[in-house]
């Protein structure tokens, strides 16, 4: 049985055709790796039994009874782990030395847009992450709504995704810009500002199927074109509270010391990229629990675009105070949301992020809690995912044995089961 379907999965991925799970939801595997990573702790010569889409049993062999029906499948030399979340992205966007951001949403049809995130939603789960915090369609308005719909219907192949769907912006704060007054820009979110309006458009994402709201709690919009805070400290406490009411988490854009200050104290969930952190700030997230979600890949990858030869020049002042940054905030005991704001670089590179995590000062073995255990916990997800437990969903990929030594390894992703539905097998 396991090498039939071992060869028609060999044979649909080698053509391209496997858009939709190999196997159907109601089957139970036994999956048999070298070790499992349970999203905490390691054990070896442990097995997972699923039951359709969730976890049915873990533990030593012995001590699981095999029910009838049961499909083995053997992972020697993997570690079973669940599977990655990935704390922030954009699956509408792509790379900016391809196409700059200003002409991805004032020149790519929404159509198009689409076509390119579907495409981007499969490489994303093929990578080994089966959960995936979009925040911002950045232009494309609600296609988010209808990509999660389509991803839960299984029209597509993705991963399970929260969205953001726009974005709230200050009015005048953001982008595309550098264009005539004359011409009413389109904006890549959606602006607001002020008490009465501040409240619908929040209501009105919620509607129409935001998971989460996000908001730019500063923006280039300086004097000379530097980050400055864009809403008061009264519109972000609005915004939170308004969203809270309706069990929805809040997440800020914060780059500077003043906006990611005003952001904690309206009781964000997350803050994004923090690149002017201090240790002021840092204490203050801790007090409050609120996590830190760096994007150092992001950050890394633009710098790129700009010329910076990576590995031969010194690193840019962006990168060493990015770098400082992260270990200042490691030291303070900060909670790391590990997201690397793909689509800024390719899709399915979602290691990059890790890759710096660890290069920037973090233990290899706590990255990997980040990007499982650690994220369902910060994002209220634990007690469906991140971990290996009975009657938790069955989002479960198996990589190479030796990534607590090398987290590079987890670009190898042999064996990717989302829902107990296989979608890539060995």
């Amino acid at each position: 049985m396991t090498w039939i379907l071992r060869s028609i999965h060999a044979l649909l991925f080698g053509l391209g055709l496997l858009a939709a799970p190999l196997l159907g939801q109601e089957n139970s595997y036994l999956l048999k790796p070298t070790q499992v990573f349970d999203g905490t702790a390691v054990h070896d010569n442990w097995v997972v039994l699923t039951a359709g889409s969730t976890i049915g049993a873990v533990g030593k062999p012995e001590d699981i009874q095999i029910g009838e029906h049961v499909v083995t499948i053997d992972l020697p030399g993997l570690v079973l782990m669940p599977g990655m979340i990935e704390g922030h992205g954009h699956l509408f966007l792509y790379p900016y030395d391809q196409q700059p951001w200003n002409q991805q949403v004032l020149a790519e049809s929404q159509s198009l847009r689409v076509a390119r995130a579907t495409v981007h939603a499969k490489k994303t789960l093929l990578a080994g992450v089966t959960t995936f915090r979009d925040l911002g369609t950045e232009g494309a308005g609600y296609a988010d709504v209808g990509l999660k719909q389509a991803i839960e219907q299984d029209v597509i192949p993705g991963p399970r995704l929260l969205i953001a769907t726009k974005a709230i912006v200050a009015t005048g704060s953001y982008g595309p810009k550098g264009y005539a007054t004359d011409h009413k820009m389109p904006i890549g979110a959606e602006v607001a500002d002020g008490r009465d309006e501040l409240i619908r458009v929040v209501r009105e994402q919620i509607g129409n199927g935001a998971d989460i709201i996000k908001v730019y709690a500063d923006y280039r919009w300086g004097p000379q074109g530097e980050a400055q805070p864009t809403f008061t400290q009264e519109e972000l406490d609005l915004i939170v509270s308004v969203a809270n009411s309706s069990g929805r988490p809040v997440v800020a854009h914060a780059a500077t010391e003043e906006g990611m200050l005003r952001a904690i104290m309206a009781g964000v969930q997350t803050i994004e990229h923090g690149d002017g952190g201090t240790e002021k700030v840092w204490r203050l997230m801790v007090e409050k629990e609120v996590a830190w979600c760096p994007t150092l890949a992001a950050a890394d990858a633009i710098l790129q675009y700009r010329g910076w030869n990576k590995g031969i020049e010194p690193e840019p002042v962006r990168i060493s105070q990015k770098r400082k940054a992260f270990k200042q905030a490691l030291k303070q005991g900060v909670e790391i949301l590990a997201g690397g704001d793909v689509g800024v670089y390719n899709h399915g590179e979602n290691v990059r992020e890790l890759e710096l995590m660890v290069d920037y000062g973090m233990e290899s073995r706590d990255v990997i809690r980040a990007i499982t255990s650690g994220n369902a916990e910060i994002l209220g997800l634990s007690h469906l995912l991140g971990s290996i437990k009975p009657g938790l969903l069955a989002d479960l990929i198996a990589v190479p044995v030796g990534i607590f030594q090398n987290v590079s390894l987890l670009r190898t992703v042999s064996f990717i089961m989302k829902d107990g539905k296989i979608y890539k097998h060995p």
